[in-house]
């Protein structure tokens, strides 16, 4: 009976949590080294989550497509963040920069405003550019 109980505050603690943080999804994209191949999605997968819990968002989802196709809209998991975002079950999408949603950069801007429709910020886990963004910069 106690272990339901501790069960229960856990989980109580975790919605109260929730509640108050942004729910975001945290996307990678990111190229695969010959000499280290999954050294770089690791990376951008921890630097996101780090990013994540120092600024008070919390992860419902994490994505990863692999990287190659500069069209974001041409990637199953893109697709899915949008539909996240148009659901609105997310308020941010994490990612470690600007290249992971398009080399080119009038795909990319279409696509962060297509998010913004829906009340969605994309933020940038790579630490200047997060500095920049926690500072008040813009893109």
């Amino acid at each position: 009976m106690a272990a339901a109980a501790c069960g229960l505050i856990a989980m109580t603690r975790r919605l109260d949590m929730h509640r108050t943080s942004t729910p975001a999804v945290l996307y990678i994209c990111a190229e695969r080294s010959q000499g280290s191949p999954g050294l770089a999605k690791e990376r951008a997968e921890q630097e996101g989550r780090d990013f994540a819990s120092k600024r008070d968002f919390h992860i419902v989802a994490e994505i990863t497509d692999p990287y190659g196709d500069p069209n974001p809209q041409n990637r199953a998991g893109w697709v899915r963040v949008r539909e996240l975002a148009e659901r609105d079950e997310v308020d941010a999408v994490i990612m470690r920069w600007p290249n992971c949603l398009s080399a080119h950069h009038e795909l990319r801007y279409s696509e962060m405003e297509h998010l913004a429709e829906y009340g969605v910020q994309v933020r940038f886990s790579w630490a200047p550019l997060a500095t920049m963004a926690d500072s008040g910069a813009s893109r």
